[in-house]
């Protein structure tokens, strides 16, 4: 098991995760309502898939930064 302080990191991926995510959902909205021609459509979906989009984006970001294949796997983190 790799033990090291991650905090920092955690909470840069964090931080990342909340900055993207407004980005996202921002043009998620412009783009529901060009598609409908309804802003409140737009504000809907954007609104939804803010939540479901950061929560899956912690998660990848997680699973990227866990992940590295060249890393010696005799080492022992501390």
């Amino acid at each position: 098991m790799i033990v090291r302080n991650s905090w920092p990191a955690r909470k840069r991926h964090i931080v990342k995760t909340i900055t993207w995510r407004a980005i996202g959902t921002l043009d998620t909205m412009a783009l529901g309502w060009l598609i409908t021609g309804d802003p409140i459509v737009g504000l809907k979906v954007g609104g939804l898939e803010l939540f479901t989009k950061m929560i899956l984006y912690y998660f990848h970001e997680r699973a990227w930064y866990i992940y590295r294949p060249n890393r010696n796997k005799n080492r022992k983190w501390k």
